[in-house]
């Protein structure tokens, strides 16, 4: 499938408003033409968005590594943590232009879906500091250093098309060809046009009609507007030979489309079955390969059985024939019956450098003609039983050739096994924050920063939740979501407790802090008249009940919900009753990302899958700010299956 201008409009209009205050917290390569955003925004769900030079789409699909991506290094250092603040395309040409900013600093991610493709990395000013595929034609260069130039425009904006621009594209060549090349669409929606204005796609466009014009005029920009800014009613057909995306229904309702919910989830769907079909092709072309040469040998194999049976078999009807002859009374092999008899059966006698041999026909046996028939007849006989001998090693080869092709198909098999990809699991509203249960199964969740604080009290905040915060400055707002009014002594202090080392407490290592929790009710989300607050502030209104915190401990954790395996970060002792895994890490020491580094190393030893689920950067993510030290690791009681 080939992306279309047109398609593009649309694209470039939905992501960038999905993705509007969303940032790069991490890219991946897929293959050498195609990279995946995750795109993180501190209050809404997490986005992924495929990149790729046959188009972009935002992705429920994590497809694993295919082959090194050569731009992967340097986008990461450019773009993380960068904010996507623009997407643009101009016209309807096939580029789209990602602008990313850092600080002060702006990038620009150009990314071609014609020809080859091409993903092109500028700076503000469009020079280009890194690209996939270096270009020196007539009418444009591109490579590091230069300023980008793109394709010379088509020259006819479809997108404001009139019937006076329209008219001027008509010649002799059919009406078909006038739209497509005129218009640069896609044969499929060339056909579609044809198709509902009833005229022949061979008709010369200087030709039609005034009523066929107007007509026609009125379907193209019909289409137009409903591919480019819908309503959509989007399909996708998966066959052999077809393998595409449709935004809108066509007329021919064809039997074997299937109706998406929308047209980026059926990209989804035709692009990623495309990515992993030329993957499985590129790891499975080296075992392809020998498995042709091992038929081949298998073949030639059996081919050789075949001709050394044979050979054996008229070699010992040649040696019956002279026994036979023996009891009829004749004893020289170079009497002319004989001879004669010989002939009939290919075999005769011949010498070749004074040595005397039985040629049958291209086997030759060495034999002594002054012989008596029955001793030359058991030289062939030897022969013969030789021949069948030679079978069974050609057999045993066989066997072996069979072995190596049932292997080396196996590896094929998984070779293409190995490329595919995993549903992008899609995560409760709360993994977004803070969060843990607590011992009593109670969920709790808090602010990361002044954002989401602001948040999770004004999105979420519910009549029975418990509200909590500390004496400290930094603290975030934890939500204790209790179901009914009962209070739970234990869950308010882990709660408690998580809100306080969560803060800067444990920045500056403040032992002896205190957290308070008071009631929605108290909780005022405005400020009085004629002040102000800062943003991810509230007003606490009436009595406060204050819980002391003596340590500072969290333990990060790994558990099972369903198939899903989840990190979090709380409390000590609700961490090691539900995980499979956790570190206690208290203030101080090394690093955020040196210890998420050693924590996950500790993990990947109790799972090896934890490798390919979480990456490094999911480890830092749930701990708190500030330097940490490991203090303690190990595994719970609690199995899989739990």
């Amino acid at each position: 499938m080939t992306l279309a201008g047109i398609e593009l409009v649309y694209l470039v209009n939905d992501i960038e408003e999905k993705t509007s205050g969303y940032y790069a917290s991490n890219i991946w390569g897929i293959n050498r033409n195609s990279l995946l955003f995750k795109l993180h925004h501190t209050t809404k769900p997490d986005i992924m968005l495929m990149v790729s030079s046959i188009g972009m789409w935002i992705t429920d699909k994590k497809i694993d590594t295919i082959e090194p991506n050569k731009m992967l290094r340097r986008l990461r250092s450019d773009l993380l943590r960068a904010k996507l603040t623009k997407i643009e395309q101009i016209g309807t040409e096939r580029i789209a232009y990602f602008t990313f900013t850092n600080f002060e600093k702006e990038f620009i991610l150009i990314v071609e879906f014609f020809g080859d493709g091409n993903i092109i990395l500028c700076n503000g000013d469009k020079k280009i500091l890194a690209l996939l595929h270096s270009i020196d034609v007539r009418h444009r260069q591109l490579r590091v250093g230069l300023n980008y130039i793109p394709p010379p425009e088509d020259g006819l904006d479809v997108l404001n098309l009139t019937k006076e621009s329209f008219r001027e594209l008509f010649s002799s060549s059919g009406i078909g060809k006038t739209i497509g090349r005129g218009l640069g669409l896609p044969k499929k929606y060339v056909e579609e046009i044809i198709r509902l204005s009833g005229i022949d796609s061979k008709k010369p466009s200087n030709e039609i009609t005034d009523e066929e014009f107007e007509a026609l005029f009125e379907i193209i920009t019909s289409t137009l507007s409903k591919v480019t800014q819908g309503p959509h009613d989007p399909s996708v057909i998966i066959e052999d030979n077809v393998h595409d995306a449709y935004p809108i229904r066509f007329s021919d309702d064809n039997l074997n489309a299937k109706k998406v919910d929308s047209f980026n989830e059926g990209l989804d769907i035709v692009f990623t079955e495309e990515i992993l079909e030329k993957g499985k092709s590129l790891f499975s072309s080296p075992a392809d390969k020998k498995i042709e040469s091992l038929e081949k040998t298998l073949t030639e194999q059996k081919n050789a059985i075949s001709i050394v049976i044979e050979k054996s078999k008229t070699i010992a009807e040649v040696a019956n024939l002279l026994f036979a002859m023996t009891s009829q009374g004749q004893h020289n092999v170079r009497d002319e019956s004989i001879t004669n008899s010989l002939k009939e059966k290919n075999a005769e006698i011949i010498s070749e450098k004074g040595i005397s041999y039985m040629k049958i026909n291209e086997s030759k046996i060495r034999i002594d003609p002054d012989s008596s028939l029955p001793t030359i007849a058991s030289k062939l006989f030897d022969e013969s039983k030789k021949q069948k001998g030679a079978v069974k090693s050609i057999e045993k080869l066989m066997k072996k050739t069979e072995e190596k092709l049932e292997k080396t198909i196996e590896k094929g098999e998984i070779a293409k096994g190995s490329v595919g990809f995993k549903e992008i699991r899609k995560k409760s509203w709360y993994e977004r924050y803070r969060w843990f249960f607590t011992s009593d199964g109670v969920l709790a969740v808090g602010g990361r920063d002044s954002s989401s604080n602001s948040a999770i009290i004004r999105k979420y905040l519910e009549n029975n939740d418990k509200v909590f915060h500390a004496e400290v400055h930094g603290s975030p707002f934890f939500l204790l979501k209790a179901e009914d009014e009962e209070l739970l002594p234990l869950s308010l202090e882990e709660v408690a407790h998580a809100t306080v080392c969560f803060s800067r407490a444990w920045q500056i290592s403040a032992y002896g802090m205190s957290s308070f929790w008071v009631n929605p009710d108290q909780v005022k989300k405005g400020a009085p008249t004629g002040q102000s607050m800062a943003k991810g502030s509230f007003m606490i209104n009436g009595t406060r009940n204050f819980i002391k915190v003596s340590s500072l401990k969290l333990a990060v954790g790994i558990f099972k919900e369903d198939e899903d395996y989840l990190m979090v970060c709380g409390p000590p002792e609700p961490i090691k009753k539900k995980c499979l895994c956790y570190a206690v890490i208290e203030p101080g020491g090394s690093t955020m990302s040196d210890v998420g580094k050693k924590i996950r190393a500790e993990f990947d030893k109790t799972n090896e899958g934890f490798k390919k689920i979480f990456l490094i950067d999911d480890y830092v993510r749930a701990l708190p700010t500030g330097s940490s030290k490991v203090t303690e690791t190990g595994s719970s009681k609690v199995t899989e299956t739990d």
